[in-house]
This record gives C-alpha cells, sequence and structure tokens, in this order.
C-alpha cells in the first residue's frame, strides 16, 4: 500500500495526466501502486504502467525496470504501458497505439492575429466563471458530446465519472462559458495539482449556441490560471485526430513527450520451467 504522502509526491511531479492519481483512481476504480520509479494502476490481475519516471520521463532504461518490475507482480494478466518508447519486453505482435502530447509554456507566446480577433469576438459574448462542480446543465454538454460520436467504450466511461474526478481532486476546476441569457455555452476542466505542469483535461461546447472561438476563450482562462498559480507550462493532451491537433496548434504548441501505449497478456512466469520439469528436460 502506498502512503498518502507518495502519492501525493506523484501527482505533485506530475507531467501526464495520467500520473494525477486522484483523476486515474477516480474514473477507473483502480487502485494506484508504485513500479520501481513509476505509479501504476491495478484492477485485480490488469496493471496500467504509466511509464514515465518520477526523475526524467525520458529515462528509458528506468522505464526499462519499472516494466521488468510489474511483470513479476503475482497474478498479472493483462498489461498495459504507456510511455516515451515501446518496452523492450513487449513481445511481437502486441497492441501499439503512438501519439504525441502537446504542450504550450505559461505564459504563452502571443496569439496570432486571427486568433486574437476570435477571443475578442468570444469574450464579447461569453461571461467566464469559475468553479468546481459540474450541474445539470455541464453534464448536458457531456451527453450532446457522447450522443454526437462513436466513442470508445473507455472514453465513454471517463466522462460518465466526470463528477467523481472533479470531486476526488482538490486541484480540479471547472471553468464555464455563458451567454448574456445565463445558458452554457462551453466549458473545459483544467487540473492544477501538479507543482509545475497544468493540464488541459476535457473540452465541450454547444454546437448551436457556442460562438466561435469560446473553447480558445475557456483556454486562454486556463492559462491564466496556470500563471497565477506559478506552474510553467499547459500539458494540452494528446494529438488524437486531426480536428483537435488544428485546435491545439493555433496556440503554437510543441510535442512535449512521445506517448506509446503498448497492452499484451505475459506468459504465466514459470511456464517453460515447468514444462521442462514435466517432460524431464
Amino acid at each position: 500500500m502506498i502512503g498518502p504522502d507518495r502519492l501525493a509526491r506523484v501527482t505533485a511531479e506530475a507531467v501526464v495526466p495520467e500520473q494525477v492519481v486522484a483523476y486515474v483512481s477516480a474514473v477507473t476504480g483502480s487502485r494506484p501502486r508504485m513500479v520501481g520509479p513509476c505509479i501504476g494502476y491495478d484492477s485485480g490481475g490488469e496493471l496500467v504502467l504509466v511509464g514515465y519516471p518520477l526523475h526524467d520521463p525520458l529515462d528509458e532504461s528506468a522505464m526499462t525496470e519499472a516494466v521488468t518490475l510489474a511483470l513479476e507482480i503475482p497474478g498479472l494478466r493483462r498489461i498495459t504501458v504507456i510511455g516515451p518508447v515501446r518496452p523492450k519486453p513487449a513481445p511481437a505482435g502486441s497492441r501499439v497505439e503512438e501519439d504525441y502530447y502537446y504542450a504550450i509554456p505559461v505564459p504563452p507566446p502571443r496569439p496570432a492575429q486571427k486568433l486574437r480577433n476570435m477571443l475578442r469576438r468570444a469574450s464579447r459574448e461569453l461571461t467566464l466563471e469559475q468553479g468546481r462542480r459540474c450541474g445539470e446543465d455541464h453534464m448536458g454538454l457531456v451527453q450532446l458530446y457522447l450522443d454526437a460520436r462513436p466513442l470508445a467504450s473507455g472514453t465513454r466511461r471517463i466522462f460518465g465519472q466526470l463528477q467523481s474526478y472533479l470531486a476526488a481532486s482538490p486541484g480540479s476546476l471547472v471553468l464555464s462559458a455563458r451567454l448574456a441569457d445565463g445558458r452554457l455555452a462551453a466549458f473545459v476542466v483544467g487540473e492544477f495539482s501538479s507543482l509545475h505542469t497544468a493540464f488541459f483535461m476535457f473540452s465541450f461546447r454547444d454546437l448551436r449556441s457556442a460562438p466561435p472561438g469560446s473553447t480558445d476563450l475557456l483556454l486562454s482562462g486556463l492559462l491564466d490560471e496556470a500563471a497565477h498559480r506559478g506552474h510553467r507550462r499547459m500539458n494540452l493532451g494528446l494529438g488524437i485526430n486531426e480536428g483537435i491537433r488544428f485546435f491545439k496548434g493555433k496556440w503554437g504548441p510543441v510535442s512535449f513527450l512521445p506517448y506509446v501505449q503498448v497492452t499484451w497478456e505475459p506468459r504465466p512466469p514459470g511456464l517453460f520451467s515447468h514444462l521442462r520439469g514435466l517432460f524431464g528436460r
């Protein structure tokens, strides 16, 4: 069992959202555990290992050490490793997904003229408000998003646990954009529990009423909050698809960290030694 001080240190040093322990625990129901220099999340024989070592997220040898230790966990049936490179112990044929985390410095570079124009227009039509909870209108926007897109079951589960995450993480923040009549046009969730890295976690908007630049205005608000709290960077998350990359690209982000996700089912430990004993070899 990891002590609360150790978990707090992991979150305080987080550079990727998967290292924010309250967030992952709330949306997955898994149990956090340290595996060498990395945090992992155990769900009864299934482990997700966040292979970005706390001392250096690009330390490949430390990641390999953590993967090796994870494979020795009794009862492990399935492992998913998220890290900067494909882990060396992963067998050929493992399922692999690749992307990049994108980040911008805090304070950010001056936006291009087109983006500044969008921000000005959106600021004339919207009022921003901060909070720590999602109300019925917030969850209504989440449901509109879910209804309009063919999302993976894991993504749907995360969005379904949004309120649980906000309640569990004192560093989370809901920034809402409302129209003059009080209707919710869009909102974003930011995470500020890490000492140096803030996180742009989720964004939702009402396509029927949100003016152009609504989400950009909300991101600008999160960046102002990050600067106020003394963060050095804002992790914007993964590229995922062309539309999301275009939105993030307007802010001039850099490819912050490689993201390689590899999943496999480890061979039961000692299998070949048992077979050798059975056949007397």
